[in-house]
């Protein structure tokens, strides 16, 4: 059992049930019209920045984000900060390095951002096939954890009920990209920031108020609960039983810093922004957002352990991704009112939405990059309103595999899906976007290596790790091939992006790239001052 009263969960239910018929309500009626490619692609960029900002920070706080991160503090303590920061610190660079030139340098994808300097039709498939990596294996983890979220939640434990949750579910999730376009799915995310930063706020100040508002007593009572005294408060707990745990703790914090916000669902939406000064701003609210995440994840993770000790949260779930819900329920106590069983149902709905909002948003961001980067480019002049049927095909093409390997996967550790999207982010995206932003001499060849030597590098790798095989908490606990020695592939296939991309430019040849020169200096000004956004 999980703890939770027989009328928690009936409240837990009426608002999961409320949340999905007015988010799908949403949709319906903000939908774009089927021969508008800006309204689908970016809503026009008629949201302000207060908004953008808050679908922005919505997109890039998932749900592994709050369940996952969550555990990792609960279970890890200081180890779990330094994760949370990570995610902020990403967001970020962003900001800072890649916001603006990506809203110059692209209208609706990726493939649009790196094809600027380098049209061709191989470049915006490897973006296209990029994309679909690295976000498939996120929305495998929303949609598997959708069924245990509910299983939980309401107290079922039988595989029949989860992989209904996962199906139905995952049918909602399509409608909300296909039917709701970008502006649909901003909404969504919206309400979801709103609904997850208010319900976790008022569980934080009233963990804190519990501990006299004092964050060194909280700090205190985790490490006593934690089963591991002061080195709760230290470094070290996460990687523990790795060769090189110190070495391995920063190569993982490197792959989220680099990886997390250069994720496509993230980056496409810097193009609703309808200036260089909006996406400024919106960014700025973004990363608001993510730092008072950051903030209330840490005291409601310690708070868990705190309230009912690290090993009863490692019962509920190994990786700890229970955390913030018991948190949430232990610090209510024994008798409550009206008032906090709202707020218990408002904290369980909101991580419904955002598991929901999760995967629309991936499913949106791969069926755009399927429909304007394979198909639509595929022909001269496509039609709006042919593209954005393509568009909605293509989110019910990218959704339906998601669902059928997301119940294959549900019993297993998800883990090491999490960490392949990060890598893949930061060790094939990430360098992309670099050298193509700013890089002058940067060619075709390159681009392409980059993309499908970091990608490949991460593959390769990634099934040596002990997320994989070797661990008692791997997705393969009962094999052994683990022969990478780190748990994360960021310390060989970050380098090893950057260096493909060198190489694949230097073998291209002087010519080639004295030519790349000349066609970034004609963009550069549109790229890295906004002075013109070039249309398609």
């Amino acid at each position: 059992m999980n703890g939770f009263s027989d009328s928690a969960q009936a409240m837990s239910l009426v608002g999961f049930s409320a949340i999905a018929t007015v988010t799908l309500l949403l949709c319906v009626m903000t939908g774009p019209d089927r021969d508008d490619l800006d309204e689908f692609y970016t809503g026009y960029g008629s949201l302000s920045p207060l908004r953008n900002g808050l679908a922005i920070g919505g997109d890039y706080i998932s749900a592994a984000s709050v369940l996952g991160t969550g555990g990792v503090i609960a279970l890890c303590g200081y180890d779990g900060i330094v994760l949370a920061l990570s995610t902020a610190l990403s967001l970020m660079l962003l900001m800072f390095l890649l916001a603006e030139p990506l809203r110059n340098a692209g209208r609706f994808t990726m493939g649009d951002a790196l094809a600027r300097r380098m049209p061709g039709r191989s470049v915006r498939i490897a973006a296209c096939g990029v994309t679909l990596a690295a976000l498939l294996p996120l929305m495998l983890v929303q949609l598997a954890g959708t069924g245990q979220l509910l299983a939980f939640i309401l107290g079922f434990s039988g595989d029949s009920l989860k992989t209904g949750c996962i199906i139905g579910l995952g049918i909602l999730m399509i409608s909300y990209a296909a039917i709701g376009g970008m502006k649909g799915t901003a909404l969504i995310q919206i309400l979801k920031i709103v609904m997850l930063l208010g319900s976790g706020t008022a569980v934080a100040l009233l963990i804190l108020h519990r501990y006299d508002w004092n964050p060194g007593a909280l700090f205190d009572a985790a490490a006593r609960q934690s089963g591991v005294g002061s080195a709760f408060l230290h470094s070290g707990i996460e990687f523990a039983g790795s060769p090189n745990p110190r070495l391995d703790m920063i190569t993982s914090q490197l792959s989220v810093v680099l990886g997390g916000a250069c994720l496509p669902h993230v980056t496409m939406r810097m193009y609703t922004a309808s200036s260089a000064r909006q996406v400024r701003r919106s960014m700025s609210w973004a990363v608001s957002s993510v730092v008072l995440f950051v903030a209330v994840i840490t005291v409601v993770g310690f708070g868990a352990t705190a309230l009912i000790g690290r090993a009863v949260i490692a019962q509920a779930d190994p990786q700890g991704n229970t955390a913030y819900l018991l948190g949430s329920r232990a610090v209510l106590g024994p008798d409550v009112s009206t008032a906090e069983s709202l707020l218990f149902t408002t904290v369980t709905t909101a991580i419904f939405l955002t598991l929901l909002a999760s995967v629309a948003g991936m499913i949106l961001a791969c069926a755009n990059s399927l429909a304007h980067d394979v198909f639509a480019a595929r022909v001269q002049e496509m039609s709006a309103r042919r593209e954005v049927t393509l568009a909605r095909l293509s989110a019910v093409a990218v959704g339906i595999p998601a669902i059928v390997l997301a119940t294959l996967v549900q019993h297993r550790s998800l883990q090491p899906l999490v960490t392949l999207s990060f890598c893949l982010g930061a060790s094939a995206i990430a360098p992309a976007l670099v050298y193509s932003l700013f890089w002058r001499r940067y060619t075709r060849a390159g681009l392409l290596c980059t993309l499908i030597g970091g990608s490949l590098t991460v593959l390769l790798l990634m099934p040596g790790t002990n997320l994989v095989s070797g661990s008692p908490v791997a997705a393969f606990p009962d094999a052994d091939f683990n022969w990478f020695p780190f748990t994360t592939t960021g310390l060989v296939s970050i380098p090893a992006g950057f260096a493909f991309g060198w190489l694949g430019t230097v073998a291209s040849g002087r010519a080639k790239a004295e030519e790349q020169r000349k066609q970034y200096e004609a963009v550069e000004g549109w790229i890295l001052a906004g002075a013109v956004r070039r249309e398609r």
